[in-house]
């Protein structure tokens, strides 16, 4: 067995006795590698986003969360292409990382005869003018809202000139060619929108904000109509 295969039959192994452990040893047992292995297999597989914990003691060992993990996707090749196509414009947002991420466990959850034609489908498959990306917006920024905490950030407005803030992260807004971080400014007590690429730098702070609603009358923008994101 490939290690690929393995990590897929780790995956679904303890799916299937979640929320139930399985100790190192029986699944070195089980896939005749050693104990090493599986925990090389199980830090990969937790850095590539898989609820995977270890529960100590005797009668301890690796748990999977069955509530934060789905069966097998069964995505067809040229469907698998078009996400890899819709993802390509995450580029310069403050999804990249995580559209990334999400490519490499949708082609994971393919079978191999898929995921294999979906490669080759994608190897024909050519972007003209795409390079022109926005520019990247920087990791803090992009996990403002998942953080929850207040932000410290340096702003350089059109003129040039920098402010120091402290915002509270309420959401995002994009349009083709910038993206910008909603957010309660302390320094001007109101709800402003920073472009990503005008923050020069940010620190998030350990402070947990009080809830704020962002209300649609925050979005009342004069120059275009606000559509907010749904997941169908």
């Amino acid at each position: 067995m490939n290690r690929t295969d393995r990590l897929y039959a780790l995956v679904e192994e303890l799916r299937v006795v979640a929320p139930r452990p399985r100790s190192g040893r029986w699944l070195a047992d089980r896939f005749e590698v050693s104990v090493r292995t599986v925990e090389r297999d199980v830090s990969a597989l937790q850095q590539a986003g898989t609820p995977i914990w270890a529960e100590p003691g005797r009668t301890g060992g690796y748990c999977l969360d069955p509530l934060r993990t789905l069966p097998p996707v069964n995505f067809t090749p040229p469907e698998a292409v078009a996400m890899a196509v819709a993802l390509e414009g995450m580029a310069g947002t403050p999804f990249q990382q995580a559209a990334q991420t999400a490519l490499r466990k949708l082609v994971a959850a393919m079978h191999d005869s898929d995921a294999a034609a979906a490669r080759h489908l994608a190897a024909r498959v050519h972007l003209l003018g795409w390079d022109a990306a926005l520019p990247p917006v920087p990791a803090l920024i992009a996990d403002a809202l998942s953080a929850g905490r207040v932000l410290r950030i340096s702003y350089q407005d059109r003129d040039g000139a920098t402010t120091s803030r402290e915002v509270e992260p309420l959401g995002y807004v994009g349009k083709p060619t910038n993206w910008y971080l909603v957010g309660w400014c302390r320094l001007r007590g109101g709800v402003r929108a920073f472009r990503t690429d005008r923050i020069t730098s940010s620190v998030v702070t350990a402070e947990v904000p009080a809830p704020r609603a962002l209300r649609p009358e925050d979005l009342d923008i004069p120059y275009g109509e606000v559509r907010q994101l749904t997941m169908l």
